[in-house]
């Protein structure tokens, strides 16, 4: 079952409440994704560090209801 671009915003904010995210449906499947995630909490953090944050955020989906996610995190300027 496809996962909704709105839940993976909803458990991305539940783990990083300051988060401003963006959530584009590439191939309008409900399958393959891109988000952005831009954080203060990142500050900091190296570029895979921020990237488990956000993964660990998506409670174990990815590869299973999120099948696909292209991430680009980083901080507010």
């Amino acid at each position: 079952m496809p996962m909704a671009a709105g839940d993976i915003e909803r458990l991305i904010k539940a783990r990083i409440p300051d988060a401003e995210v963006t959530i584009r449906d590439l191939a309008g499947d409900g399958d393959h994704y891109a988000a952005t995630v831009i954080s203060a909490s990142f500050k900091g953090k190296s570029r895979v560090q921020q990237h488990q944050l956000v993964y660990e955020a998506l409670k174990g989906e990815m590869g299973g209801a999120l099948h696909a996610l292209a991430l680009q995190t980083g901080t507010p300027e």
